[in-house]
C-alpha cells in the first residue's frame, strides 16, 4: 500500500496530530473570488490565510475530540512468543480476534500474530487452500501448529500507537501496514489496549466518505 502522507511513528506516542491541507494557488483563489457577489476588499494572501485558519478549525470540530484511547478495546489476552500457536489460535478464537499483540514477560509487546502469519507458517496462500490440505493431510498441521511457536511466526517489530493519538496521525499508522488492528501502547511500550480499523471508521463514519 503506497503512503502519499509522511508518516512519523514517534508522533503516534506523543499524540501529534498534523492536519494534512489542501495547498490552494492564487488561481483557485481567484477563481473562487469570481463567484462571489459585490465587492470583495481582500487580497489572495489574505484569503488563503482565512482559508487555513477556517480548514483547521473545521478539522478540529470533526475529528479532534476523539482520542486512540477512546476508541480501543480494553481487557485483552495477548499471546506470548513461547506459546504454541495451536493454543494461540485458541486465544484470538475466544475473543473474536483477527489478530493479537504479542506480549514479552516484561508486558512489553513485541509483535503482532495475525491470520497472514499462520497462512504463512502453514504454507498457505489462502484458507481456501489451507482448508483444502488441512482435509489432506491433518496430522501434518496439527503437529506443526503444536510444534511452532508463537515468536517463529508473529510479524515483528509491531506498529504500535499511543493512547493521546489523535485521528490524522491514526490514519498514518494504519496506511502504514496493512493490519487490521494495532496494539495500544504506554510510553514503556507496555500494553494497554487494541485498537481495531473497524472501530476506528465506525466511530468517525468515515463509511459514509468512501
Amino acid at each position: 500500500m503506497t503512503n502519499d502522507v509522511d508518516f512519523d511513528p514517534k508522533a503516534l506516542h506523543a499524540g501529534g496530530d498534523d492536519i494534512p491541507e489542501l495547498e490552494l494557488s492564487d488561481e483557485d483563489i481567484l477563481d473562487a473570488m469570481q463567484h462571489i457577489s459585490g465587492y470583495l476588499d481582500i487580497s489572495t494572501s489574505d484569503f488563503r490565510e482565512i482559508y487555513h485558519l477556517a480548514h483547521r478549525h473545521a478539522m478540529g470540530r470533526l475529528f479532534g475530540g476523539i482520542r486512540v484511547g477512546d476508541l480501543m478495546r480494553i481487557g485483552i489476552e495477548p499471546v506470548h512468543p513461547d506459546m504454541a500457536l495451536d493454543v494461540a489460535a485458541a486465544t484470538l478464537a475466544r475473543q473474536g480476534l483477527k489478530s493479537a499483540p504479542v506480549v514479552g514477560a516484561d508486558g512489553r509487546v513485541v509483535g503482532m500474530l495475525t491470520e497472514t502469519d499462520f497462512l504463512r507458517r502453514l504454507r498457505a496462500d489462502t484458507f481456501l487452500e489451507l482448508l483444502l490440505r488441512l482435509v489432506a493431510d491433518a496430522g501434518s498441521f496439527k503437529h506443526r501448529c503444536h510444534e511452532t511457536p508463537v515468536s517463529a511466526a508473529m510479524t515483528a517489530p509491531a506498529v504500535t500507537i499511543g493512547e493521546g493519538t489523535g485521528f490524522f496521525a491514526t490514519i498514518g499508522a494504519f496506511r502504514a501496514h496493512e493490519g487490521r488492528s494495532m496494539p495500544v501502547v504506554d510510553g514503556e511500550g507496555r500494553l494497554r489496549g487494541l485498537l481495531l480499523r473497524k472501530d476506528f471508521i465506525d466511530a468517525y463514519h468515515l463509511e459514509e466518505l468512501l
